[in-house]
Order: C-alpha cells, then structure tokens, then sequence
C-alpha cells in the first residue's frame, strides 16, 4: 500500500486517557498512520509479571485490582464505555480465571497469556479513543497474523507467514479503517499465545510494517528521539536528528534504551524508514533512522551499559595450537550463553557477558559453563564492570579515530578494550562505579560545542 506508516505507541504513550487522547491527536495529524501497535498501559506489565511469579491467589488477586483500577480509570473517561464494555469485561473475566487457578507455578503458555493481556485491554480501550474522535478504528486480534514459534516468553517469529496472514487478514481492513493491534503477542500454528520477549512491541511494529512494505515505523514513547547519550548521566546529551542503520544498530546493541537491536532488522530487510518520538511532545521532533543518511561524524553517541561479567580463560594448549577457541565457544554455545567482546593474546582469550537481568536459571548456566572450561584451562572471573561504546563512523581508521578519543581514553582505568572488529564502534570496560564519570568525561571531549 502506497504512503503506509505503522505507529508503535508506547506504555507512557497509553498510560492513561489524557495519554491515549494526546496519541489520537498525532493519528489524527497524520492521514498515512494506518496501522497502530499498543503495548499495554504503564504499570500493567509489571504487575501481570508478579501474577505469574507468586503462587498466593490472594497475592495475584491484589495485582489483578491493580490492573483493574487503570483499565478502569480510562474506561470512565470514554463517552460510550458501554460500546467496550463487553469486550473489557470479557478479558478480566478470562485473566481473573487464570488467577485463580491454586497452581503452584504457571506452565509457559499459561505466562505467555497472562502476560498478553495489557496489550489486549488498551488495545480495546484506545481503539474507542480513536473512534470518539471520529477515525474509523477497529481493534484487531494481532495472533491472527503474528505467526512464531512455541519458544513462549521469547517466541521467535516466521516472517514467511506473518507476511501471507496480513496480505490475507490484514490488508483488506486496511481500506476502510484505521486498524489497533496489540505489540509484544503472538500465536504459535496451534494458535496458542505467545510472546516475543524484551523490546517485543516495537519488533511487532517493524514486522508487522516489513509484511505490509510499509514506507515508516513510527516508535512514540517517553523521549524526545534518541540522544548523545542517556540523558540521565548529563544534561549536555542532546537528541540525535539522523541515524544510519549501522550507527542505530550499535546503539541498539550496546545499551541505548530507546530501541530494542531486534526492531531495526525488519527495517533494514525493507528499506523502512523508522522514526522515534515523544508522544508527549511531538512538535519537537524526533530521530530519523535510515540507510542513507545526509552526515556521517566521525562521533555519533556514547552508550552504557552496566553489570557486565569479563571472563578470562588462560592456557598454555593455546600457544601455536588449533582449536582452543572452538572447544571454548562449543562449551558456552551448549548452555546457551551469549558473548559480547572477545579479544585474545597468545596464551589467554578474554571474553564479556552481559550480567544485567539474568535470572537465576541463566547464572546456573554460566557456572556450569565454567566448570566444564576449568577443565582444560584457567578461568577468573570479574563482576561489577560496566561496556562504555563510543558509537560513530570509520572508528577503525586513523581519519575517524582522532586524537581527541583516545587523548581521553588515556585517563581512563579501562580492563578492556575491544576497536577494529566494528569501523561503528569502539568498546571498553571499566569500573561500574566510574562508569558514569568516565561516559560525562568522554562526552565533554566528544560532543561539546
């Protein structure tokens, strides 16, 4: 479809009715808005998490009102709540069913429903927000085309068929009305729920627009675009106009919290333009990401990302020998443990992993990895670092590496650094507690006027 843009709206941005009316007013800004994607209203998330984390029913009951109490602020504001009133009821009647189950432990479908369901109640409830402000809106069931696998709590989606669902379900409500759907949720073929994990809405949003070759991706949330850096570190950090996919993507990867890394491969499969925003205040513009783009500076941004574990593994074998590295990563690959940096001298190789949210089962993992590598080498392990990425263009060259960078980089107490592997970016570690002087430090010197 010509002129087709999927606006992703964020938790913030459905937060409540004053928050949905100010997301009608930008749907209604612009006419080429024809897919919307919602994930569920702020607060609602985390308090469907603590219902599948405790066994209490009274202690699930409590967090079920919690859910309520915001469902039902909104609804109160709608002129016709009786036009969703239905549908809302039908929802917690089913989600209060779920509750009340007097199971000890939720199976992984059940999760992955309860889980759907803040997606479910704004979707409803701001698809009426639309159509009290005369936009023909219709709520769509989303699992109806976002066709994944059966991996629940990370489904992973088949593209293949997500793009013939929508050509067949979705395309032709495209025509005659504004369509809702929910982010984040999916269906397996046996049409169960499913999720698709961290960052799940805005990779929705991308795939739903790679299957409907959409022209942009609109991601409205909180902030206004993405910054220099987190503006919570300094207030110098100011927003970015433009992004390359390239720069986009490291961001992405080493801790910009804007946008999840998994939402930019559908844009960059199409050629999709994707835009981030602030549903609050979007008069003041936003970011750009894109192929092309007009600037390339050698400096684009500094991303943080914290609790960070430095593994070293330390053997003579590796001296003049083949197949070290593979029996290593052979090791790590088996318990599923995902490696960030990695650089290596003659006898040692040392590698990063990213500490920030694993669960307990994952640390298990990691211990079991480690005692199987203590057996052909010695192993140390660091916690408490933080990965600082300088994001930008031709870093692997003397003509963007400029003395200024690594000027600053000489005060720095840095464990590692990892520069050549990517001409985007170049990494370091250091102390979680310096780690937010050293990203103040480096932005001064990078970024001031």
């Amino acid at each position: 479809m010509p002129n087709l843009t999927v606006a992703k709206f964020g938790g913030s941005s459905v937060a409540d009715y004053a928050a949905m009316s100010r997301c009608a007013d930008i749907v209604l800004s612009q006419p080429d808005i024809r897919v919307i994607v919602v994930s569920a209203s702020s607060g609602v998330t985390n308090l469907l998490v603590d219902i599948t984390q405790v066994s209490s029913v009274e202690t699930r009951l409590l967090a079920l009102q919690g859910i309520e109490d915001i469902t039902f602020a909104v609804l109160d504001k709608l002129q016709h709540k009786e036009a969703v009133m239905p549908s809302i009821q039908a929802l917690l009647q089913r989600l209060t069913t779920l509750v009340k189950q007097d199971n000890y432990k939720f199976s992984p479908a059940e999760k992955d429903e309860i889980l759907s369901f803040g997606e479910r109640l704004s979707s409803v409830l701001f698809s009426q927000v639309l159509l009290e402000r005369n936009i023909a809106a219709y709520c769509f069931d989303v699992r109806q085309v976002m066709r994944t696998d059966s991996h629940f709590g990370k489904a992973e989606p088949d593209i293949k068929q997500i793009k013939t669902l929508c050509l067949e379900k979705l395309v032709p409500l495209l025509n005659h009305s504004v369509v809702v759907t929910q982010g984040f949720v999916g269906g397996n073929e046996l049409l169960q729920t499913t999720t698709l994990g961290r960052g799940g809405s805005d990779y929705s949003a991308a795939l739903l627009a790679e299957a409907l070759t959409a022209d942009v991706v609109q991601i409205w949330t909180d902030v206004v675009g993405i910054f220099t850096t987190d503006p919570r570190l300094t207030e110098q950090a100011r927003c970015i106009n433009e992004l390359s996919f390239d720069e986009a993507a490291e961001m992405a990867t080493f801790g910009a919290r804007v946008i999840h890394p998994a939402t930019l491969l559908p844009a960059i499969r199409q050629n999709i333009a994707v835009f981030v925003g602030s549903s609050r205040e979007p008069n003041l513009g936003g970011t750009w990401i894109a192929k092309d783009v007009e600037n390339r500076p050698a400096y684009r941004a500094i991303a943080l990302r914290k609790s960070q574990t430095l593994i070293t593994l330390k053997s003579p074998e590796m001296l003049h020998a083949a197949g070290f590295l593979t029996r290593v990563f052979d090791i790590l690959s088996r318990h599923d443990i995902s490696v960030d940096l990695v650089t290596t001298s003659e006898i040692s190789v040392a590698l990063t992993l990213d500490q920030g949210g694993m669960t307990t089962a994952f640390n298990c993992d990691i211990d079991l990895a480690l005692s199987e590598l203590e057996q052909f080498c010695d192993v140390s392990v660091e916690r408490g670092l933080s990965l600082i990425a300088v994001i930008g263009n031709h870093l692997h060259s003397n003509e963007g590496v400029s003395g200024e960078l690594f000027n600053t980089l000489e005060r720095i107490n840095m464990r590692l650094i990892c520069h050549g592997a990517s001409k985007h970016n170049l990494c370091f570690l250091v102390q979680d507690s310096e780690a937010v002087a050293v990203v103040k430090q480096l932005h001064n010197s990078l970024f001031a006027a």
